[in-house]
């Protein structure tokens, strides 16, 4: 029998039933693959959590009953399911199924398995492709996908906790079906952990016993686990390993204590949840909720967050959302950028945490925003007009000439330090861009900018 060969000369395994670069699926089949590996469903009816996705007839349920040839993104937070799902189809599929990373895999290595997909399907045999973590391929890798997902030579199975919209292509996204996932529920992290200490795959002793789950324990390994499935299930297996070391059978809450160090803040600061914490913290900021705006500060901070992005919003958020109301914060908001870049952390925290508490206990206005972007529509619509001559630049001799300068009024001349003249050209000369609200400094700003404009010759006309 002549060797196959893939397409840069590589021989190819003799088995059509599979393979995997890099995958967690393919590497689980040594003696301590862990308990999550371990409890994976085997069945689409094991699944736990998702029931959106998994009605009869539901896209999901026919390609994992491998009756349906869509390519699919599963998008969703970590511990959540999307392996799952790919590790069900790879069971029951009749397709011959391939696992890639793309942390691992490039170029060459997607298209020696598009390749091959090609002549398994000459042969009559069709093949699953599950790419996990498709949100770390750069466009070019994803480039490679696109033609074989349009011609549907492969089945392409795309597992990514970032929003889609952001991390892949569009072309590649139009051609395929999304599905989000969605966070489990403490009732589903029950029955996961319940099966695993009833299921024979599930935690023992050292001497193959089964072991016994204390209520507290249980309750403490839920909260922990957050919603994160793999999460609850490596916190229970190290509670048990404890537990087993102590010469007992029942896993307590000291046992979870000593397993469980310390929780990690389910958060990617590169991801999809980097977006929304930080919507959160700028929208409590700008509700005036100072201690929502301290949690979602401490999220990001704990979570390894760059404290110079942190700053950066701080200080657009200043102008955006308080402006002239408390003009000061602005000031706060730049020194402590400039006071994080001297000190770093983690003592940068104590300043970013004063700005914070500045910001969102300020009163609130946007009277700035709304001036800049109502100016901005006018120029944009062509709304501009030509400078007033009296305004013009006159620092040249001949300038006079072409009435450049002349009937400047100079304003250090006239009372208050303000002369009236048209500053506006012809075609705005009745515009209102800024609008000062009553909240905080911006209250007593509105008088004075009705007295400039009235000196000024611009007082508004009362409505007829």
């Amino acid at each position: 029998m002549t060797e196959q060969t893939d397409l840069f000369g590589t021989p190819e395994p003799s088995t059509p039933s599979g393979s995997a670069t890099g995958g967690s699926l393919g590497a689980a089949g040594h003696a301590d693959v862990p308990l999550a590996v371990r409890m994976r469903p085997r069945s689409i009816d094991e699944i736990v959590g998702q029931r959106h996705l998994l009605g009869p007839g539901s896209p999901l349920r026919r390609l994992a009953e491998g009756q349906a040839a869509m390519s699919v993104f599963l998008w969703g937070p970590p511990g959540v399911g999307k392996t799952t799902i790919a590790s069900v189809v790879s069971h029951t599929s009749k397709r011959r199924f391939v696992e890639i990373s793309a942390v691992t895999a490039g170029v060459r290595e997607v298209r020696a398995e598009l390749d091959r997909a090609r002549r398994e399907l000459e042969r009559g045999t069709g093949t699953v492709l599950f790419v996990d973590e498709v949100h770390r391929f750069n466009k070019a890798q994803q480039d490679v996908l696109l033609p074989a997902v349009e011609n549907r030579l492969i089945t392409l199975i795309a597992a990514t906790t970032e929003n889609p919209s952001f991390s892949v292509i569009a072309p590649l996204l139009s051609r395929s079906l999304l599905l989000t996932l969605r966070p489990l529920t403490d009732d589903d992290i029950v029955v996961l952990v319940d099966r695993a200490l009833t299921d024979e795959r599930g935690v023992r002793t050292a001497a193959g016993e089964p072991m016994l789950l204390d209520g507290q324990a249980r309750d403490q390994i839920i909260r922990l686990a957050g919603g994160d499935a793999r999460r609850a299930l490596t916190y229970l297996e190290e509670a048990a390993a404890v537990a087993d070391r102590q010469g007992t059978t029942t896993i307590g809450p000291d046992a979870v204590e000593l397993a469980v160090d310390r929780a990690a803040v389910r958060y990617d600061r590169d991801g999809d949840q980097h977006y929304d914490v930080i919507s959160a913290f700028i929208k409590s900021v700008r509700g005036s909720d100072v201690d929502a705006a301290l949690h979602y500060l401490a999220r990001m901070l704990e979570a390894g967050e760059d404290p110079r992005f942190i700053a950066r919003r701080l200080i657009i958020l200043a102008s955006e959302d308080i402006g002239m109301a408390a003009p000061s914060v602005l000031q706060t908001a730049v020194a402590a950028a400039q006071a994080v870049q001297l000190i770093g952390m983690p003592e940068g925290q104590l300043t970013l945490a004063h700005a914070t508490v500045a910001a969102a206990l300020a009163p609130k206005s946007n009277a700035v925003t709304t001036a800049i972007g109502a100016a901005l529509a006018d120029v944009r619509a062509g709304r501009i007009g030509e400078v007033p001559p009296h305004l013009r630049d006159a620092h040249y001799s001949t300038a006079s000439r072409y009435g450049h300068g002349v009937g400047y009024r100079y304003a250090h001349d006239h009372p208050h330090g303000v002369a009236e003249q048209q500053y506006l050209p012809d075609a705005l000369a009745a515009a209102r861009y800024y609008q000062p609200t009553d909240h905080g400094n911006e209250a007593g700003l509105g008088e004075r900018v009705r007295l400039l404009r009235g000196l000024l010759g611009r007082a508004e006309q009362p409505e007829e």
